[in-house]
């Protein structure tokens, strides 16, 4: 498989991101992976590659691209100090709901462009870009498929207006959701939420709860889980194979 930097024209400017492409004869579905909250890294491109090695063309983007060029974070410190932290604060909380939307409708009229790309699109995404994975399901309707949320946060926040359970009717996609233990960002009474919303909505779910702390599935974080994580790619093959190919 091949991995390439490439630039993806948006309403706001121009979007880096890391397309990988599996080897052999295509074409195949896309998925769009959103990084957690210290955005475009290497760990990020390398579970691109490992998802493209599933079968499928997959986008990375670097969806912090309005902030200007940034220095990678280390999840393993980036919450330590205190000017770090309010800069990757800053950074998450800055990027709203109506640039996810713009943003999620281009890179999948991007995916649509290329000829390695045939089928449907899914998203997933780890930590913030678990609710980003929702959040573009829940607004872009019948163009994604499958929507994957792992350790994601804020995924059912009754007082958010722009909480993404609110929008369940307007899910077309099946969701697979991988909660961790005693996380205050995705806590029970949002997963009974959660449940309950797309429950009545009719979209085809599940939701589970890992027995892992936030963050388990990425490895540059500090409460990363090798089973878990096993656990978590597992996962992902089955629930994209079973609804993407």
């Amino acid at each position: 498989m091949t991995q390439r930097t490439v630039e993806i024209e948006t309403a706001d400017g121009t979007c880096p991101a890391a397309l990988s492409v599996p080897g052999g004869g295509g074409p195949w579905p896309a998925v769009i992976m959103f990084p957690d909250a210290g955005g475009m890294r290497d760990s990020m491109r390398q579970m691109g590659e490992r998802l493209s090695g599933l079968g499928y063309v997959v986008l990375v983007p670097d969806f912090y691209y309005r902030t200007g060029p940034y220095d990678p974070f280390d999840m393993r410190t980036a919450f330590s100090t205190k000017a770090s932290a309010e800069k990757i604060m800053g950074m998450m909380q800055g990027y709203a709901v109506d640039m996810v939307v713009r943003d999620a409708n281009a890179f999948v009229d991007y995916l649509g462009s290329l000829p390695e790309k045939e089928g449907g699109v899914g998203t997933t995404g780890y930590c913030m870009g678990g609710r980003l994975s929702l959040v573009t399901a829940a607004n872009l309707g019948a163009r994604i498929a499958a929507a994957a949320s792992f350790h994601g946060g804020n995924l059912a926040k009754a007082d958010d207006p722009n909480s993404p359970h609110h929008k369940a009717r307007d899910i077309k996609a099946a969701v697979y959701v991988a909660g961790a233990i005693e996380d205050q960002s995705f806590s029970d009474e949002q997963k009974d939420l959660l449940e309950k919303s797309l429950r009545e909505a009719g979209v085809v779910h599940t939701i589970e709860t890992y027995q892992a702390h936030h963050g388990f599935a990425v490895p540059d974080n500090a409460s990363y889980d090798e089973a878990a994580a096993d656990r978590h790619w597992k996962a992902t093959e089955q629930f994209f194979g079973s609804v993407l190919g």
